[in-house]
């Protein structure tokens, strides 16, 4: 069933690519009439159903039981993250990521706690998206994806990789790794409630801020922060796409 769905993904991701075609500096979202459309269903969903849900589980989870639940993806992430660090030859960052994961699988009791944080290993986050651009896939057209959100054809087929090969949660069975998907997905939307707000009172049109701090924060990301924010709106807006798209990665 799993490959099914990752066959099916990726004839969609071809199919977008071919209608999307080479993204250029000056147009970056050649799909806008498809993505506006996925974009007002994804809204209309998550203030229907997501927001109320994480906003929820926030008020009834305690604190600290949250933070260990964050923890324990994060530490399934990190190994996704170590993956692709060799995969970019960056082989003394992947050393500090597979540490953290070996000390917080282990003192952490499986992730629920973060030493490694507080032995001063600094966590990464990298991706096949990003990988994919180090390999020299650059530009790409923007896409935003049915209940995920924004990405790009390039992302898309990142994640696509991601979760078919390097994941842990998708080689579990498929009960627990439902129960843990949508868990996953309801306490990392729960992080990011205020930065809906944010979105709502921030723009004219929250589709174009999306999309911008998005790309905005992806290139930061593929050049390790060397990429420099030019206004304090820009940070805002990397906030507020920070909320709707919450696997990576």
């Amino acid at each position: 069933m799993h490959t099914k769905l990752i066959k099916t993904a990726v004839a969609g991701l071809a199919a977008a690519s071919l209608l999307g075609g080479c993204a250029s500096q000056a147009n970056k979202d050649p799909l806008e009439g498809l993505n506006r459309g996925i974009y007002k269903f994804n809204d209309t969903v998550d203030k229907a159903a997501l927001r109320p849900v994480a906003g929820a589980y926030k008020a009834v989870v305690p604190s600290p039981l949250r933070t260990g639940v964050s923890n324990f993806f994060s530490n399934l992430g990190d190994v996704v993250t170590v993956v692709n660090d060799l995969l970019q030859f960056k082989l003394s960052q992947a050393m500090d990521d597979a540490g953290r994961v070996a000390i917080n699988t282990t003192f952490g009791i499986g992730g629920v706690f973060d030493w490694a944080s507080k032995d001063g290993i600094q966590k990464h986050n990298e991706d096949f998206g990003q990988t994919l651009a180090t390999w020299g896939w650059g530009d790409s057209a923007y896409l935003v994806l049915p209940l995920l959100g924004p990405s790009t054809v390039r992302d898309t087929g990142g994640l696509l990789v991601d979760t078919a090969f390097f994941d842990p949660i998708y080689y579990a069975d498929p009960q627990p790794r439902n129960i843990m998907l949508g868990t996953k997905f309801i306490d990392k939307r729960s992080q990011y409630l205020p930065g809906s707000d944010l979105l709502d009172d921030a723009a004219l049109d929250p589709y174009v801020f999306m999309r911008d701090a998005y790309l905005q924060r992806r290139a930061n990301q593929i050049h390790d922060g060397n990429v420099e924010k030019t206004t304090d709106a820009d940070a805002d807006a990397d906030d507020a796409a920070d909320s709707q798209a919450a696997e990576a990665k």
